[in-house]
């Protein structure tokens, strides 16, 4: 699956694209990926609202046509469905990322011929200057990932049945899983997204320095998938450990004043008799 973008490291690899592009977002993707990584699961509610907007506005946008009126509206209340159904929204979560991995996996056989896709045709940069301006920089990425899509669109349409039905039994049991376990799901999503952030900022920053990153992962991807593994348990188990025990010590803490007001109650109630 990393061929693609392999291909989409390629392809830009001869524009000279403006820093403000590779360098803003990288660092950005870095320091969120670190935070939702680390400590995801103690600011859940909104995270999950966020989410919600996210998700919500991009599937809009995509379903709707571009209609910025709808996106709006959908992803609004996809915010606040989310909001309200945490543990309906983690076990989405969960689901959905039980099908992404699942299909990065099982679509690994069809890449080669997604491949073979034409090339967007992408702005040409000035001869004069070394470095192409913003704009331009930001219509090339766009152009690229226009055929990006395309390829994977391609490589959706020549997967069989047989897989798609593996994926959708998987997103069911992860989604069952998810609504179970959620506290677990929702330290497992952040941890997931924020590796997957974090490898994208690094990503970023080291195609600015002209480094192939997308090429060397492919060539050592037993490694960076057990660095992207132990990260992700790391970040889990973390925020399981330290948000875990705080809403625990919450809960008894709640339990013991309530049992010191029955007893006071009951101690009051005696006297007055």
């Amino acid at each position: 699956m990393l061929e693609i973008f392999q291909d989409f490291e390629s392809a830009l690899g001869g524009a000279k694209l403006s820093p403000i592009v590779l360098i803003t977002p990288g660092l950005a993707a870095i320091v969120v990926g670190l935070f939702l990584w680390l400590a995801g699961s103690g600011f859940r509610r909104p995270l999950v609202a966020l989410l919600g907007l996210i998700v919500g506005g991009i599937c809009a946008f995509i379903l709707t046509g571009r209609n910025a009126i709808y996106t709006a509206a959908s992803a609004s209340v996809a915010a606040l469905i989310a909001a309200i159904l945490q543990r309906v929204f983690i076990a989405i979560l969960a689901g959905g990322l039980a099908a992404i991995i699942g299909f990065a996996v099982l679509a690994g056989p069809y890449v080669e011929t997604a491949d073979e896709t034409t090339p967007a045709a992408a702005p040409e940069a000035s001869e004069q200057s070394s470095t192409v301006s913003i704009h331009q920089s930001i219509e090339t990425v766009k152009a690229h990932t226009v055929e990006l899509a395309n390829k994977i669109k391609q490589l959706c349409s020549q997967m069989p049945v047989y897989r798609w039905v593996i994926i959708a039994v998987l997103a069911v049991v992860f989604m069952a899983l998810g609504f179970w376990l959620w506290r677990f799901a929702s330290a497992l999503c952040f941890a997931t997204f924020g590796t997957t952030l974090i490898f994208s900022g690094m990503t970023l920053l080291l195609f600015y320095k002209g480094s192939a990153p997308i090429s060397k992962i492919c060539n050592k991807a037993p490694f960076h998938q057990a660095v992207f593994v132990a990260m992700t348990a790391f970040g889990t188990f973390e925020q399981l450990l330290i948000f875990g025990r705080a809403k625990a010590e919450t809960v008894s803490k709640k339990q013991a004043q309530k049992s010191e007001q029955k007893a006071e109650r009951t101690k009051h109630g005696w006297r007055n008799r």
